[in-house]
């Protein structure tokens, strides 16, 4: 009997049905370590909640993406993916033909067994998907030449992002800038000019300020009762400095009375 289809030894795969031709899992760690996770999990929601008033921009981290139809062994995984002008849907893994276009904009964690990947094989791989900016970060400062490096595409090259005054380096695609800050990644709006937080540290810095206010708003009455009662102290030793006169005056003219009677 004749098997159900020929095989080629030329690929390196057997079709299947789509869900396990592209699988969304490439048996891989998310983060080199609970740190690198962190620090992953932080920038991806700073990033979301900077860009949650626009609807068509995909925020992603550690989603496969396929950039090949057919051949599942084009793919790459990275660490930040973010894409303008597509559904923000949740995917388990990302087509490039099936979105229409590449990411705008990728970037990866760099470890002690990615980096050399990551500074290599992964920048070719975006610079021939013509994604505009390729970020790295290294968290531990000891695997790349700077903990943070930024290239932009020119002309199908990465070129490298030079640091700006401030040390941010300028991301095109986001029109952010990223930036180590207390040892750790940070970033910052320059239309807004301030740094980008995840929404549970805007509630946080909104609730920090709603008690500063509060204390103001405290000192301020604690102060304005201080006042009355010296404004109060101060009517009281008038009124005692008046009665005092007062005595003072009664007396005199009673002594000019007697003086008078004497005469």
């Amino acid at each position: 009997m004749a098997p159900p289809y020929e095989t080629d030894s030329s690929i390196s795969y057997v079709p299947t049905d789509d869900a396990n031709l592209y699988p969304s899992e490439d048996g891989k760690p998310v983060a080199a370590s609970d740190y690198h996770l962190k620090l992953l999990i932080w920038t991806l929601q700073a990033l979301q909640t900077h860009f949650a008033q626009n609807q068509e921009v995909y925020i992603s981290g550690d989603i496969m993406m396929y950039y090949s139809e057919g051949d599942p062994t084009k793919s790459i995984s990275p660490d930040v993916l973010v894409c303008f002008g597509i559904n923000p849907k949740l995917r388990l893994t990302y087509k490039t033909w099936e979105e229409g276009k590449t990411p705008d904009f990728v970037m990866e964690f760099s470890s002690k067994t990615t980096y050399d990947k990551d500074i290599d094989e992964k920048m070719d791989v975006y610079a021939s998907l013509d994604i505009q900016n390729y970020f790295l970060y290294d968290a531990e400062g000891l695997y790349l030449p700077s903990p943070m490096m930024g290239f932009t595409l020119r002309d199908g090259v990465y070129e490298p992002v030079a640091a700006d005054e401030r040390g941010g380096y300028h991301a095109t695609a986001l029109n952010l800038d990223f930036h180590i800050r207390d040892g750790e990644i940070a970033i910052y709006d320059p239309v807004a000019g301030e740094w980008v937080q995840t929404l549970a540290e805007q509630e946080a810095t909104r609730a920090d300020q709603e008690t500063a206010r509060a204390d103001q708003e405290a000192t301020r009455a604690e102060n304005a009762e201080a006042r009355a009662e010296q404004q109060s102290l101060r009517a009281e030793n008038a009124e005692a400095r008046a009665e005092t006169a007062e005595t003072e005056a009664a007396q005199l003219r009673e002594e000019l009375a007697r003086l008078k009677a004497r005469s």
